[in-house]
């Protein structure tokens, strides 16, 4: 950085003059940022640099303008004016107005509040009113009193629901509460979604009135904001509450139920889950979401769960995902019973016979296996992953090796060798182990 200020704005005015606009751009950043920003020099040359910001936020491209907008932020109040003016200028370009906005939102200033909602009130480019809403939104708590006021408008309520959260502070509640049950299923959903993150008495049966809205975007909302709350568990009796939307006549609903579900982390919530998954008419992207709910639920009953409906399914693609959620299960007293049910699945695929899969998906629910044993990082699964190793599948013998290296890597090392130098050891086994050491 160059210390003096007066060589600096002579490097300045030389880029600009040459319309390096790299380098102006890099000498304005010096000169407005830091303690040096508060110099004499800078500050009575405040508006020259002012004009030469705003002459590259004219004239630069996507990413110029992107940074020379960090610059007008750091000039400080005098920037808001022009941007302002810009704003309000319908014949301006288009990206350039966007740049306004944004760049206003970074001041917390009534002048600033008052023209993005001016905007906000009668511009019709959608696009430029959604980045003034969420500019708006950034402002913080200044910004709701303005917001709310939008809110009385149903032409610019639906954007003051979104930019009020944004904010994702106390104060937005309450003017949030008065369109929950708005005519637009679009602004009662936004409304929801913005106010479930808090943990306000009020908040809680407004969710619940909503899982029975007639909009299925106003339920999923509902639906996901109470999987948010489990401490309220047992005195809402939210299992019970959320059940009833698994079978929900949209999928998505259904979707959401399982997955809020999963956070109550009860053995109760794990029981609805899998006698969703076992239903023979349950779709398939609802069974996947069901079973990784039921991962998430994370009590021993859950994984028993699973291993039933596995035991149960004919369908390679609930195998293969309970098998992958299965290697993800990350608490301590899960993951033993977690390989436990992995290595029964591998026992049982060495009895082809007993299988409903040809020996296509057999192999791909070996490697699955592999690579969840090797995520558990369980000690009991070195020898029937070195068992794999002897597989005539080449994909089960390299994930078979790469699960290895994720266990004890010196003893996993040892049991190797010693197998290599038996006798016993079968050639097709042989040959496995002989590439798994040359992999080490």
């Amino acid at each position: 950085m160059v210390s003096n200020i007066k060589q600096l704005f002579v490097q300045v005015e030389t880029a600009y003059n040459a319309a390096d606009w790299s380098s102006l751009i890099q000498y304005l950043q010096q000169l407005t940022l830091g303690t040096d920003s508060e110099n004499l020099e800078i500050i009575k040359n405040r508006e020259y640099l002012l004009k030469l910001t705003l002459s590259m936020l004219e004239m630069g491209d996507f990413q110029q303008r992107w940074e020379i907008s960090k610059v007008l932020t750091n000039l400080g109040n005098i920037a808001i004016p022009p941007l302002i003016e810009i704003l309000e200028d319908e014949d301006a370009e288009e990206e350039l107005r966007w740049y306004a906005a944004r760049t206003l939102g970074e001041f917390q200033h009534p002048e600033a509040i008052a023209a993005i909602v001016e905007l906000l009130k009668t511009d019709e480019d959608e696009e430029l009113k959604a980045i003034a809403a969420t500019a708006l939104g950034q402002m913080g708590t200044v910004a709701i009193t303005s917001l709310s006021e939008l809110l009385l408008d149903e032409d610019t309520r639906l954007l003051a629901v979104r930019s009020l959260s944004y904010i994702r502070q106390p104060e937005t509640i309450t003017p949030l509460l008065s369109v929950v049950q708005d005519p637009q299923a679009a602004i009662r959903a936004a409304a929801i979604e913005a106010i479930s993150s808090f943990h306000d008495e009020r908040v809680a049966p407004i969710l619940l009135n909503a899982l029975d809205d007639i909009a299925a975007t106003v339920r999923r909302a509902a639906v996901l904001g109470l999987g948010f709350r489990p401490d309220l568990h047992q005195a809402l009796d939210l299992v019970t509450r959320l059940q009833s939307k698994l079978y929900d006549f949209n999928l998505e609903v259904c979707c959401a139920a399982a997955a809020s579900l999963s956070r109550m982390g009860s053995d109760d919530a794990a029981k609805c889950l899998f006698d969703l998954l076992i239903l023979p008419d349950t779709p398939i992207k609802l069974q996947l979401e069901t079973i990784r709910a039921l991962s998430w639920v994370g009590t021993l009953s859950s994984l028993e769960y699973l291993q039933t409906a596995l035991n149960q399914s004919t369908s390679e693609t609930v195998w293969q995902e309970i098998v992958t959620v299965l290697g993800r299960v990350q608490k301590p007293q899960l993951t033993t019973p977690a390989a436990e049910i992995l290595l029964q699945i591998l026992r049982c695929l060495r009895r082809a016979s007993l299988t409903p899969y040809p020996t296509t998906e057999i192999t791909n629910i070996k490697s699955a296996i592999a690579l969840s044993l090797g995520q558990l990082g369980e000690m009991q699964a070195i020898e029937p992953l070195i068992s794999l190793l002897g597989d005539s599948n080449a994909s089960v013998r390299l994930h078979a090796i790469a699960a290895l290296k994720n266990l004890d890597s010196e003893a996993t090392h040892q049991q190797l060798q010693q197998l290599a130098n038996n006798d016993a050891t079968t050639p097709d086994l042989k040959q496995g182990i002989a590439i798994a050491l040359a992999e080490w």
